[in-house]
């Protein structure tokens, strides 16, 4: 999302939704009607593959890095004829979305012109229209009343818009090119808690819902409920939709725990741990959060993992300075030009997720540390509390980066093995 990464503190926090809200549905769409929005009929133009054999994947090269960039995001073309659009990762929400212009009342400033909707709306009747609403605040007097859709993000910022449905050309593993009509919503009213300039035209959602990108390929027989992402160190990396280029060794699988998030990717408590040993941090409710740039703790589980690294650096030659990158930094015997500079000063992190049989999760600091432009080592792991986000902890980009993550919503399970990120692969047999 445009506001995301840009700041240290006011991060769009992964799109968790924690207070997504949606309006009831309306009367018909109009350019002056800026409170009313509708989605089109549920019926698709696109083919249904009727036979699991005809199932196949999509690959998607991706672009960016936690740092400076603050994000990943993906290329898709949208459209009759096809226009390009920049759209942000985000496994912690549902509904994907570009900046619109129905016309726009406030909008970014986007690396392409903005989306024009060409009379495509969704009507209310749409089963993802309602599975936008909570019950009991789902309004469908007419069948053809338009939907709308108020989102409201962790660091306040927003979207308000109308769903539309299009088309989205793919090529997918197999060869053959698809081109699905896709539920999503044309955003013509944001409010920013940053920049008014971004780096993409919307966001991507990959979240569990029904109105996911994810779910409408599954519901139109294009490919299984199982996704993946890849994202390099070095910027860049990999998504693919469908089970192709899942590997079939080499996975630490953990069940999706339910009990904290129904509506997030969750593997359940955790117990945190530096250079193998405990930081006496246990039980971390914890959600894989692709929208997020850095990664997010508790305030106690922050405070004891500050505690246990200062601890383990204490007769090393770093010292900590102020830095306006991040909260925390370090400085060497001289300015770090590169991550492989750090990593004989600090140690691995590990994440063991106690719902997968411990299943271990390891993160190297050239992952959870960035280079400031400064030549400090500056800690890619913020105190959630400082954000508004209470107990929840968010596994961000920082944690995420060169590893295979897979979501397979179909088994309930999630799945991350290391990876070379920088190999974009054309099926699963050109992954290794």
């Amino acid at each position: 999302m445009e506001t995301r990464g840009r700041t240290v503190l006011f991060l769009v926090l992964g799109l968790l939704v924690f207070s997504a809200t949606f309006q009831d549905c309306s009367a018909a769409f109009n350019p002056f009607n800026w409170r009313k929005q509708t989605r089109s009929d549920a019926a698709s133009s696109s083919t249904k593959h009727g036979t699991q054999n005809r199932l196949s994947s999509v690959v998607f090269p991706v672009r960016g890095n936690v740092y400076p960039d603050g994000l990943y995001y993906v290329t898709l073309f949208i459209g009759q004829p096809p226009k390009p659009y920049f759209l942000d990762i985000d496994t912690g929400s549902d509904l994907t979305w570009l900046q619109c212009d129905a016309p726009c009342v406030r909008c970014s400033k986007v690396p392409h012109p903005l989306y024009r909707p060409k009379n495509n709306l969704v009507f209310c009747q749409d089963p993802i229209c309602a599975s936008l609403h909570h019950p009991g605040n789902y309004r469908c007097d007419r069948p053809t009343d338009q939907c709308d859709y108020d989102i409201e993000y962790a660091d306040s910022g927003s979207s308000l818009g109308v769903l539309l449905k299009d088309e989205f050309p793919l090529r997918l593993t197999n060869g053959s090119l698809i081109k699905p009509h896709l539920v999503f919503g044309c955003g013509y009213d944001q409010e920013f808690s940053s920049e008014s300039v971004s780096p993409t035209d919307g966001v991507l959602g990959l979240g569990t819902g029904k109105s996911s990108f994810i779910s409408q390929f599954q519901d139109q027989g294009l490919s299984r409920n199982v996704f993946g992402h890849c994202f390099s160190g070095r910027g860049g990396g990999f998504l693919f939709f469908g089970d192709d280029l899942v590997p079939s060794s080499g996975v630490v699988w953990t069940p999706m725990s339910k009990d904290y998030s129904s509506k997030h990717y969750s593997p359940g408590p955790a117990e945190l741990l530096l250079g193998g040993h405990s930081t006496g941090v246990e039980g971390l409710k914890t959600v894989f959060d692709s929208g997020s740039s850095y990664t997010y703790l508790n305030n106690r589980a922050y405070h004891a993992l500050i505690s246990s690294m200062k601890g383990d650096l204490a007769r090393k030659p770093l010292k900590e300075v102020p830095d306006e990158t991040l909260p925390v930094c370090w400085k060497g015997p001289k300015p770090f030009k590169s991550i492989s500079d750090i990593k004989k000063y600090f140690k691995p992190l590990v994440l063991r997720f106690s719902n997968g049989k411990n299943a271990l999760m390891e993160i190297q600091p050239e992952s959870y540390l960035i280079i400031s432009p400064y030549g400090n080592a500056c800690l890619g792991i913020l105190n959630g509390a400082e954000v508004g986000l209470r107990d929840s902890n968010l596994i961000g980009d920082t944690f995420l980066r060169d590893k295979m993550l897979i979501y397979d919503n179909e088994k309930q399970q999630l799945g991350w093995m290391p990876t070379d990120c920088n190999r974009i692969p054309k099926s699963g047999t050109d992954l290794f």
